[in-house]
């Protein structure tokens, strides 16, 4: 099942997608939607984040190649950081290039959305609290990361965490393909077997820590292949069996 918000009137809805049409989305909760009736083509919609988080846990050096360009070691445990939901965007919404920096990079990757509440989530439960899986882009500006030490302010912009272009329920996360490209060049390219923590590893760990609510979203890292953004670039993230995330640089 693909999952979609979309801008329907002046308010946001839930639907659900197949082929090229999108169908109204009835149910009390994100776990329990139901086809209802035809509302559009997806042509004719404009999609918003398929998700309101109400925080996005996202992990650094999650895959050993991107660790070795970055001349860092692999981590003994997963290394998690926060991005705001303020910084949540759409496909084919606008990822702005803030002036405070000179070097902002794209970070494609698998992003697992929440479907329940969880708390000390044991590994062989994990995936039971996934509502499915959408593609995300961890916007980062990396000359700001390496001045501060810490990585709140690079991580955190306005416009640096697209989500879309839907959440995918049903995938098996351990081996899908995983794919950065800027105007059509291939830049990052790997597979999910490739991460040192699992998704069901990354939400035992993370739910140790803090809560997470239906809807907060886990990024699973980037592989090798980081790059700086101009303005102007498309940037496009695809994620097997899930689609592509299309964004423009301004």
């Amino acid at each position: 099942m693909k999952i979609v918000r979309l801008a329907w009137g002046d308010k946001a809805r839930y639907g659900l997608v197949e082929g090229d049409v999108v169908y109204a989305a009835n149910g009390d909760t994100l776990r329990s939607l139901e086809r209802g009736e035809r509302l559009s083509t997806l042509s004719e919609v404009k999609l918003l984040p398929p998700c309101t988080p109400t925080k996005i846990v996202a992990v650094g050096l999650n895959y050993a190649d991107h660790a070795a360009e970055a001349n860092r070691e692999v981590p003994a445990e997963p290394l998690l950081f926060l991005k705001p939901p303020s910084a949540v965007i759409g496909p084919n919404e606008s990822i702005v290039h803030p002036p405070l920096s000179q070097r902002v990079d794209y970070e494609g990757e698998l992003a697992a959305v929440i479907g329940r509440r969880a708390q000390h989530v044991p590994p062989d439960e994990a995936l039971d609290y996934v509502l499915g899986y959408t593609c995300g882009n961890d916007v980062t500006a990396r000359d700001l990361q390496r001045k501060d030490g810490q990585w709140t302010r690079s991580k955190s912009f306005d416009t640096f965490c697209p989500l879309g272009p839907w959440i995918v329920t049903g995938l098996n996360p351990a081996d899908l393909a995983i794919e950065s490209r800027i105007n059509g060049q291939v830049r990052q390219q790997s597979r999910t077997r490739h991460m040192i923590f699992s998704v069901a590893d990354l939400i035992h760990h993370v739910t140790q820590v803090m809560t997470l609510e239906p809807g907060d979203v886990i990024l699973t890292g980037t592989p090798a292949g980081i790059g700086p953004l101009h303005p102007g670039d498309r940037v496009e993230i695809e994620v097997e069996s899930i689609g592509i995330l299309a964004n423009i640089v301004v």
